[in-house]
């Protein structure tokens, strides 16, 4: 799944140049700063927050010239977590900012829920000192789907005891699934700030997505979007591509969405979506882009449906196999999906030996060949996809 080759070698000489692309524009907006555009800033509920509209999810960024540069084009929150990377992650972002003024960015990081707080704390001082930081500014449980628990006093009380201890500014959660119901349910415990929710173009519930936040944000949550480029491409050959800077500017349309957390692994896709930072106007060509796109199957499963899992005889957790898919052939991040695969105690093909699959998919996704392929990261090593 990673190829050493001469697209790699392409595509190294192509961030190459953008890094000498993105530096020059710095350099010449300095000299000239009358005419640097400029960024645009939204306020994340009541933290007291103000971010640019484009952050950095960090789960498969390896290069801190990425980190660097970012900083200098004037994007300031990047996004993070216990997991990513097995942990390299929260190690690169701490090597490269821990000489930068602390007040001048803001980091987010996530832990899952733990059966402790003892467990939870311990967890969350391991992602602290990785980042060799005393605290974080957000603090997200990772991956809720489960409104009940998310409005439970113990789910909470791990969250409210890492703030009392100053280890968190401030607390939320990331949601994949169910978006709405646990959004619906944030509001109605009160005590969540900022919620990471996943809403694209393509996500069949981005209405009701959207509805909840309106509802949330006069409460005074704090939202920022991930999983904006639904998938990133539209097949796994990689051959039709989402087109990036529209697909921002649609989740961006929606003014409760403060940031937006884009995976960006090096200095070209950065330079791709940097100009969302001064513009959010969707041209017509976008316009048609996006509608194009809409027509097509994709990568994105809106892990809500779960119509997949009531029919699987083996009640695999199918979304979240479909997400490792994506995060593999759409974000080409093997190593994000094989995290995931591995936090499901997913073995190799855990479909043969079903004679006949009784699996059906809203999106006509064929569920079990992409299985097969995508279970195979759980015997391949870590090295090799690293």
């Amino acid at each position: 799944m990673k190829y050493f080759n001469r697209r790699n070698f392409i595509r190294t000489t192509a961030a190459g140049a953008a890094a000498i692309a993105i530096v020059n524009n710095t350099q010449t907006t300095s000299a000239q700063s009358t005419s640097k555009p400029k960024i645009i800033t939204r306020k994340l509920g009541n933290t007291g927050l103000e971010i640019p509209v484009l952050s950095i999810g960090c789960n498969s960024v390896s290069s801190p010239s990425v980190i660097k540069a970012a900083l200098k084009i004037g994007i300031t929150h990047f996004d993070t977590a216990y997991r990513y990377q097995q942990g390299n992650s929260e190690k690169l972002l701490g090597e490269t900012l821990k000489n930068v003024d602390r007040n001048s960015f803001t980091i987010a990081t996530k832990v899952r829920l733990q059966d402790t707080d003892e467990k939870f704390l311990e967890m969350l001082d391991e992602s602290l000192t990785r980042l060799q930081m005393d605290y974080v500014d957000i603090l997200y449980l990772h991956g809720m789907s489960n409104a009940d628990i998310v409005k439970d006093r113990a789910t909470i009380a791990q969250l409210k005891r890492a703030k009392e201890l100053g280890k968190a500014k401030h607390i939320g959660f990331s949601t994949h699934r169910n978006e709405p119901d646990v959004i619906r349910a944030a509001v109605e415990a009160g005590e969540y700030e900022v919620i990471l929710t996943a809403y694209n173009f393509k996500h069949d519930d981005a209405h009701a997505i959207k509805k909840q936040m309106e509802i949330g944000a006069k409460k005074g949550i704090g939202f920022i979007g991930m999983k904006v480029m639904a998938g990133g491409f539209l097949n796994k050959q990689n051959s039709k591509s989402v087109n990036y800077t529209a697909a921002l500017k649609w989740v961006l349309k929606d003014e409760n969405i403060c940031t937006t957390i884009p995976s960006m692994v090096n200095l070209e896709q950065l330079q791709t979506n940097m100009q969302v930072l001064s513009n959010l106007d969707l041209s017509t060509e976008e316009k048609k882009d996006l509608a194009s796109a809409q027509n097509e199957q994709g990568l994105f499963c809106n892990d809500t449906c779960n119509i997949c899992v009531s029919d699987c005889q083996k009640n695999l957790p199918i979304p979240e196999l479909m997400r490792a898919y994506m995060y593999s052939y759409g974000y080409r991040s093997p190593l994000q999906a094989k995290d995931l695969i591995t936090a499901l105690n997913i073995g190799e093909n855990p479909c043969h030996d079903c004679n006949k699959c009784t699996v059906s998919c809203v999106k006509d996704f064929d569920v079990t060949m992409k299985i097969k392929d995508i279970s195979r990261l759980a015997v391949i090593p870590t090295d090799f996809l690293a």
